[in-house]
């Protein structure tokens, strides 16, 4: 158990009883403030342990570098590998590691790919951490042939793939909607002894299946993932509910709501968003009463739905009333809320109360989306 503040609290307890501290103890609390984000007072140990005469180790410096990455320092932690390596440090691979997967996840492509070539070039094997980064992070920017040749380069060096690298690539094929190759890296995934999908290989494939409205073969991976003993979230069951309710099949829908609920996964706002989306209106309304009486924290995506499903209905007066009261409930209106209410006008033949809510729109700061310009002949 990771009890980092109990750490903190015990150095100082330490320091109250005058006991001193050695190169040991102050690499633990350094280690302990970055994973509390707590940086500044890290860099005060820091500066406090050299002026003792400890010169820093590498995992102290390393626990800096994450705890800059930690808090999006990016900058700040590429200072400090290269500072790093001016004074002869040498870096090791969970400090090229813990730079490159920062670098992938604020789209720092190039970077990252520097430092994987540095971490090279200077006698540190990248190990399956390394590729999954550049890898997951290439794919995410569709950078595919880049990502294949570094999947090809770290096979050829006998590193074997993970669940982690198979999930990259199933998502990166599902995003492009070529379900069937994603199906295939799955089946090369189980062929591999020692390479179990876990549920975020699972979640992506049945998401694309339902996304290319094959919800029944999304419910065939479900069961494939329950056989393997694994558990579906609250993404799974959202998944597979909207999937049936988008191909009409509600009676379906409805078994997936009642086997979400009888295994204990609880449903969240955007099962509830999914179930508005699918109710006529005033089944929907009741179910926003119970939603706004219980302790849910609705947003305006919730009243959004609400909205448009009652101008859909003709009730523009009642949408307008819903709309007029959002402010009361905490929740500010988007460019969606404006912009159905104001089709909602037009359609209703009450264009000057449309134009005067689009003046209003745009005094909000709100700007009409191309889609819906091109819609209106703009």
């Amino acid at each position: 158990m990771k009890q980092h503040d109990l750490v903190i609290y015990l150095f100082t307890q330490l320091e109250n009883l005058k006991i001193p501290h050695d190169l040991y103890s102050f690499s633990i609390l350094i280690d302990c403030l970055c994973r509390c984000s707590k940086l500044s007072v890290a860099l005060s140990f820091l500066g406090k342990m050299m002026k003792l005469g400890y010169s820093p180790s590498v995992v102290t410096l390393g626990s800096l570098v994450n705890g800059f990455c930690q808090v999006n320092r990016i900058h700040d932690a590429v200072s400090l590998i290269d500072q790093m390596v001016e004074c002869d440090y040498e870096p090791n691979a969970v400090i090229y590691n813990t730079i490159i997967a920062s670098l992938c996840e604020n789209r720092c492509l190039s970077a990252a790919i520097y430092y994987f070539h540095h971490m090279e070039n200077v006698g540190v094997r990248p190990d399956v951490v390394s590729y999954n980064s550049l890898i997951t992070g290439l794919f995410s920017a569709g950078v595919w042939g880049l990502s294949a040749r570094l999947l090809s380069d770290m096979m050829k060096k006998g590193i074997k793939p993970d669940v982690i690298t198979f999930s990259a690539v199933i998502d990166a094929f599902v995003k492009e909607g070529r379900i069937l190759e994603a199906k295939e890296v799955y089946k090369e995934m189980i062929r591999r002894r020692g390479c179990s999908p876990n549920l975020v290989t699972y979640n992506t494939l049945i998401n694309g299946f339902c996304k290319s409205m094959r919800v029944d073969d999304g419910m065939r991976i479900f069961f494939m993932m329950v056989r393997d003993g694994l558990v579906g979230d609250t993404f799974t069951y959202n998944t597979l509910f909207q999937g049936y309710c988008q191909v009409g099949r509600f009676n379906a829908a409805d078994e997936i709501l009642c086997r979400m609920v009888s295994c204990g996964v609880r449903p969240d706002i955007f099962t509830y968003n999914i179930l508005l989306d699918c109710l006529c209106v005033e089944r929907a309304l009741v179910l926003l009463e119970d939603m706004e009486k219980s302790e849910m924290v609705i947003g305006i995506i919730t009243y959004n739905i609400i909205i448009k499903g009652m101008c859909k209905a003709g009730m523009v007066e009642d949408a307008w009333c819903l709309f007029c009261t959002l402010g009361l409930k905490g929740v500010r209106p988007d460019v969606v809320t404006y912009m159905t209410m104001i089709v909602g006008f037009f359609r209703k033949g009450m264009r000057r109360e449309a134009n005067g809510l689009y003046i209003r729109m745009i005094m909000d700061g709100f700007i009409m989306p191309i889609e819906w310009r091109y819609k209106r002949g703009h």
